[in-house]
């Protein structure tokens, strides 16, 4: 039985998302991390965090629920997710962050972007 063909896979959809989202590196992090108007946000989900934890000061925004945390006009809101800020969205790896980045550009967020390699990377240069 052959696959079925997706018109937009997983792979399109990360390509359009990485065309047009900004890409942060764990360097460049560093020195992001303790700017006032930078919010690291943490879009995995709470099972996730709760069992490998998150990057300090990061605050939690399954990708689930992201758009009505995003949206002030919804119940849901997140008033930390301040389209005034500098957003810095990490995953595991990389690629819902770069996937919810692009959600929340075509929300009308003007400067959000992803952390390459997402908490993986983090812990990795947080052991060197």
């Amino acid at each position: 039985m052959q696959k079925p063909t997706l018109r937009h896979g997983f792979k399109q959809l990360l390509a359009e998302a990485n065309a047009v989202i900004e890409i942060v590196s764990i360097q460049d992090l560093l020195y992001l991390m303790d700017a006032p108007d930078v919010v690291l946000v943490d879009v995995r989900e709470q099972v996730e965090r709760g069992l490998d934890g998150g990057i300090p000061g990061s605050v939690h925004a399954p990708r689930g629920m992201l758009e009505f945390q995003a949206d002030p006009e919804s119940p849901a809101y997140n008033d930390a997710l301040d389209p005034e800020k500098r957003l810095v969205l990490y995953c595991a790896s990389g690629g819902r962050s770069a996937l919810a980045a692009k959600t929340l550009i075509d929300m009308g967020f003007s400067d959000v972007s992803s952390l390459a390699g997402g908490f993986q990377a983090w812990k990795a240069a947080e052991e060197k």
